[in-house]
C-alpha cells in the first residue's frame, strides 16, 4: 500500500481562481509523480488531455459541481461534453436536496442517466458527506450502486468538512465489493490518506499529491 500510494491519488485542482498555468502544472506533477488521475473543472479538461496524452494519468472532471442541484438534462450533457473533451472519469454530485427529501426516484434517475451518459468512463458519485446523517449516507451509496456507479465519494472539498474515517468505513460496508469509495475534502499528508486506505478508500482526492510524495520519499531515506 505504501509502495504504491501514487496509484491511489486523483491529484486535484478544481479551485475557481486556477489558472491554464495551474493546470499544465498539475498535469506535469501527475505525470512525474505518476498518480492514477487528475482532477479539474471541466472548462480545463481538453488542456489536461492534451498535456497527459502521452501518459497513463487519467483525466477526471466534476458533473453538477459543487452543489448537485442542476437538471438532470444538465448533468448528462456536462457528463457528454467533457467525455468529448478527453475525460475519462466523471464526479458528479448527487441531488443532495431530492435525497433529504426521501425523493429516491428522481436521486437515482439522476445518477443513473449520467451513468448512461458516461458510456464507458468511470463514474464517481459524490455525496457530500457533511450534509448527511448516517442514514442518509447509506441511502445514497446504496442508489449509486442501484444506479451502475463505480465509486461513492465523500466530499466536494467545498463543504464544511472533509473525509473522515468513519465515513469511509460506512460507505465502504454499504457499497461492499459492488463499488469503491474515493476519500476527498481535507487529505493534506501521507498519515491521513494512509489512514484513509486502511479504512476502505481506494482513491484518494487531494490537491497535495506532491506533498504526500515527499513525505513517502523522506520516510522511505530515514527508514534506509
Amino acid at each position: 500500500m505504501f509502495k504504491n500510494i501514487e496509484n491511489f491519488i486523483d491529484h486535484t485542482n478544481l479551485k475557481p481562481e486556477a489558472t491554464s498555468k495551474d493546470i499544465i502544472t498539475l498535469c506535469a506533477e501527475a505525470a512525474m509523480w505518476n498518480f492514477k488521475a487528475v482532477c479539474v473543472n471541466p472548462f480545463f479538461v481538453k488542456l489536461a488531455a492534451e498535456n497527459l496524452k502521452e501518459t497513463a494519468v487519467k483525466v477526471c472532471t466534476v458533473v453538477g459541481f459543487p452543489l448537485g442541484a442542476e437538471t438532470t438534462a444538465s448533468k448528462v450533457f456536462q457528463t457528454k461534453e467533457a467525455i468529448a473533451n478527453g475525460a475519462s472519469e466523471i464526479d458528479m454530485v448527487i441531488n443532495i436536496g431530492a435525497l433529504k427529501a426521501e425523493d429516491y426516484d428522481s436521486v437515482l434517475r439522476d445518477i443513473r442517466e449520467v451513468v448512461e451518459g458516461a458510456g464507458d468512463a468511470l463514474v464517481k458519485v459524490i455525496i457530500e458527506t457533511c450534509l448527511l446523517t448516517d442514514e442518509e449516507k447509506k441511502k445514497a451509496c446504496e442508489l449509486a450502486v442501484k444506479a451502475g456507479a463505480h465509486f461513492v465519494k465523500t466530499s466536494t472539498g467545498f463543504g464544511s468538512k472533509g473525509a473522515t474515517l468513519e465515513d469511509v468505513m460506512l460507505m465502504k460496508s454499504v457499497v461492499g465489493d459492488k463499488a469503491e469509495v474515493k476519500a476527498s475534502g481535507g487529505i493534506r499528508d501521507i498519515t491521513t490518506a494512509l489512514k484513509m486506505i486502511e479504512a476502505g478508500a481506494s482513491r484518494i482526492g487531494t490537491s497535495q499529491g506532491v506533498k504526500i510524495m515527499e513525505e513517502k520519499n523522506i520516510t522511505k531515506r530515514s527508514d534506509a
